[in-house]
């Protein structure tokens, strides 16, 4: 009985919530595009700021908004009263967040931003409050009342509030065109940044690679193997185009007194398995597990010509799995 009390106030819950962001997409209007106007001109950064819960929905607006491209901080309002308002610079743009508008540890930042000219964006959902009226930009918040049954704890507010950063941050990205590979910049440690690794981030190149020329034999490939201890040794015809490869299986399958005297084009596998560099890691690991018994290195190529190496190892360490 209890149970189903409570799945019934977690689908009111969610509706309630559901209805607010309904609200909001419908009041969406050209204040919107005005806003991500004055942000992509922005020659310093977006200073996000709030109180209380809005305050804390703020941090997390300025976080993706610096992950995605748009150089964003988040100050405590109550701090920038006691020093931080020399974060501010005038080329900074900022947007202050207030579910009514009435935060009064808020007004000295307004004052600031009126007083040095600072563009200054009000996200709230009364247009005549006071930090509705001292924006000089417009983010109505959808006055849906909150999903709490008591009507107070902020809820359907703070999750549009949330909305509409998200908007903002996803709407500025497709303006900028931000890529996957400037995302990685931002994203280097953890799993993302193993995600979105490339094989040209990974790879021995120059001098580290293990190449010789077809006309050389196996003594001279052995050498190099062994000097760079990477497991394999690629083979180059006089345009500098991969032929083929020796590996240390390869070896295994060759070995005899004689080895040495061979040529190296008589051991190579011809036309081994290459990759471009410019593709992810992950696409690397897959092609090296799935290629017949599994191998342990790839060449990456451009134009029929090896730029790096990528083994396996290298991807581990990077976490690409």
């Amino acid at each position: 009985m209890s149970e189903n009390k409570d799945i019934k106030a977690a689908v009111e819950t969610i509706d309630r919530e559901v209805e607010a962001l309904e609200m909001m997409k419908k009041e969406l209007n050209d204040n919107f595009t005005k806003v991500l106007d004055v942000i992509e001109k922005c020659k310093g950064r977006l200073i996000i700021t709030g109180m209380g819960k809005s305050g804390h929905i703020g941090r997390k607006i300025a976080a993706t908004l610096a992950s995605t491209g748009t150089p964003s901080f988040f100050v405590h309002p109550g701090e920038a009263s006691h020093g931080d308002l020399g974060m501010l610079s005038d080329d900074d743009v900022v947007l202050a967040i207030s579910n009514g508008g009435e935060s009064k540890e808020l007004s000295d930042i307004l004052m600031y931003c009126k007083r040095y000219h600072i563009p200054l964006i009000a996200m709230t959902k009364n247009p005549d409050s006071t930090l509705g009226k001292a924006g000089d930009y417009l983010l109505k918040l959808p006055d849906d009342g909150e999903a709490c049954p008591l009507g107070l704890a902020p809820t359907s507010s703070t999750t549009a509030t949330l909305v509409l950063g998200d908007a903002i941050a996803i709407a500025l990205m497709e303006r900028k065109g931000f890529s996957e590979t400037d995302y990685k910049r931002r994203h280097p440690g953890g799993k993302l940044g193993a995600i979105l690794c490339k094989v040209s981030d990974l790879m021995h190149s120059g001098d580290e690679m293990p190449i010789v020329g077809e006309d050389a034999i196996m003594q001279e490939a052995l050498m190099v193997m062994s000097e760079k201890m990477l497991g394999c040794v690629g083979i180059v015809d006089k345009k500098g185009i991969l032929i083929g490869m020796i590996t240390d299986g390869d070896l295994r399958r060759w070995m005899s007194p004689k080895l040495i005297e061979e040529k190296v084009s008589t051991v190579m596998t011809k036309n081994p398995k290459t990759i471009r560099p410019d593709v992810l890691a992950s696409e690397a690991v897959y092609v090296m597990n799935n290629t017949g018994r599994g191998i342990t290195n790839l060449f990456a190529v451009e134009d029929g010509k090896p730029v790096g190496l990528i083994h396996i190892h290298d991807c581990l360490r990077a976490g690409v799995v």
